[in-house]
């Protein structure tokens, strides 16, 4: 499939960014955004959204957060509300790239990312797609966390990790399992944020997610005011897109379709 690499200027440094660009693709179709979880990149999405763009009809767009990939490193300590800055980054980008009206398609952090970005900005997304999304910490999140803690001290996370973000991946991993195990972290809860997403959302989940129960995707679809369903994934983990991918993609398909502006 065609695409294209460039940079992203932002407020806080430069972002990496590829769009993709079905052949036949009317240059007015809605965009497809992809925001990849706390530890990834475009490459990692491996090759997922030129897929699922061909079988969509649409084009696509894949930014990469500060830190990671190609992109500029983080430009300060997180804070408690570093996903709500995320959302407000996104709308920078998208500003920049003329991308208006969004579907957006989150994983894990890019997700929660989404979900914010829709409460924030209610009158931009056209539709939202999360998987393995975060409105909540629990405790087998926590306990994920400290799995993924033994792996990157044993080596094979971190020698992983390097392929994608080589000098910049201890930063990446400390500003991820130290901001979700710190204690202060415990209460984060934005359940009660998403009543302005008013937009169509999906809310697929692995009901053997080691980073979530079903309580996430509950959580998102109880409290969006918008029209919502939920996808559970028997004997799928924290990656939906890869360990199902022929049954996401078939579903986020038909989702799409349904939708009037897309």
């Amino acid at each position: 499939m065609p695409s294209r690499s460039f940079t992203v200027e932002t407020s806080r440094g430069r972002l990496a960014a590829e769009e993709l660009l079905p052949e036949g693709t009317a240059a007015d179709r809605t965009v497809l955004v992809f925001l990849h979880d706390a530890l990834g990149s475009i490459a990692q999405w491996k090759g997922f959204p030129a897929r699922l763009c061909a079988a969509a009809g649409c084009r696509g767009f894949a930014y990469e957060r500060f830190g990671s990939g190609a992109s500029d490193p983080l430009p300060a300590r997180r804070t408690p509300r570093y996903l709500h800055e995320e959302a407000e980054t996104l709308r920078e980008v998208l500003d920049s790239v003329g991308i208006e009206r969004p579907v957006l398609l989150g994983h894990s952090d890019g997700g929660t990312i989404a979900l914010l970005f829709a409460a924030l900005f209610p009158e931009r997304p056209v539709a939202v797609v999360t998987e393995a999304a975060h409105v909540l910490v629990e405790e087998v999140t926590r306990e994920g966390i400290r799995a993924a803690a033994r792996q990157w001290e044993a080596g094979p996370l971190r020698a992983g990790l390097e392929r994608y973000h080589a000098g910049k991946t201890d930063a990446l991993y400390h500003a991820w399992a130290d901001t979700w195990l710190d204690d202060g972290y415990e209460a984060w809860d934005v359940r009660g944020e998403l009543s302005p997403v008013r937009c169509p959302a999906l809310a697929i989940q692995g009901t053997a997610d080691e980073y979530g129960t079903t309580q996430q995707v509950e959580g998102i679809v109880r409290n969006v005011s918008g029209r919502a369903r939920s996808l559970l994934l028997p004997r799928v983990g924290h990656v939906p897109h890869r360990e199902a991918e022929r049954l996401v993609t078939e579903v986020v398909v038909e989702f799409l379709r349904d939708l009037p502006d897309f």
